[in-house]
């Protein structure tokens, strides 16, 4: 557990990648289910992404509070809340999780040999103030081409079906991705220098949040 920190984590995502990404880098993360609707938002795939990102932890911000105070009252700890929402632009237009198998597999063949910009909105909340920071952040991902047959073979595993743009950059989807320029973290959902600047707006480190074996000195 963190030694420092006077807050939990709490990600308002059922992302098994973005849960991932953070506990590898040493931040121990509770998760709730945000069950915000990802369908109901429209506009540039950037306003979507970070629209989406505060919407859920607002949502998982507010559950929180109402829980602390019928269960703890005061004396409830307070908690950071990540929300976090990925939309792929190619051409301009905005690609989240495909619907089926048939729209996975059209993704594909629409995607491969060209570059597109995986954009993810972050947002943090301090349940303890109610303050809250935002930000967008974008990487291009530059996709190879794998043959229909490779296409249909990957979208048969399921993996793309959970994944905005139809891929992920951990698993399976890596063999036909050539590239990223930017943030490979931002990639599977959540990028860390990112929730970093974000914590530090709302007055937090994150390396209180690290599961550390004694105090991490100032300075």
């Amino acid at each position: 557990m963190a030694l420092l920190a006077s807050h939990r984590l709490v990600l308002a995502s059922a992302s098994a990648s973005r849960l991932r990404v953070l506990r590898l880098a040493g931040l121990e993360t509770e998760v709730v289910v945000s069950g915000v609707d990802e369908d109901g938002v429209i506009g540039a795939p950037a306003e979507i992404a970070l629209e989406l990102a505060r919407r859920k932890a607002r949502t998982v911000a507010a559950l929180l509070t109402a829980a602390s105070v019928r269960e703890a009252g005061p004396a409830a700890p307070a908690a950071l809340v990540i929300g976090c929402d990925s939309v792929l632009d190619l051409d301009g237009r905005p690609y989240g999780k495909p619907a089926s198998t048939v729209q996975a597999i059209e993704r594909w063949q629409a995607m491969r040999g060209k570059a597109g910009t995986l954009v993810t909105g972050h947002c943090v909340i301090d349940t303890a103030n109610h303050r809250e920071a935002s930000a967008t952040i974008a990487s291009t991902v530059r996709f190879g081409e794998p043959s229909d047959r490779e296409i249909a073979a990957y979208v048969a595993t399921g993996e793309p079906l959970g994944c905005a743009g139809a891929f992920t950059l951990e698993g399976l989807g890596a063999a036909f991705i050539d590239g990223i320029d930017g943030c490979a973290g931002n990639v599977m959902g959540i990028s860390l220098p990112a929730l970093r600047a974000l914590f530090a707006e709302l007055g937090h480190s994150l390396v209180d949040h690290w599961r550390t074996p004694g105090p991490v000195p100032d300075g």
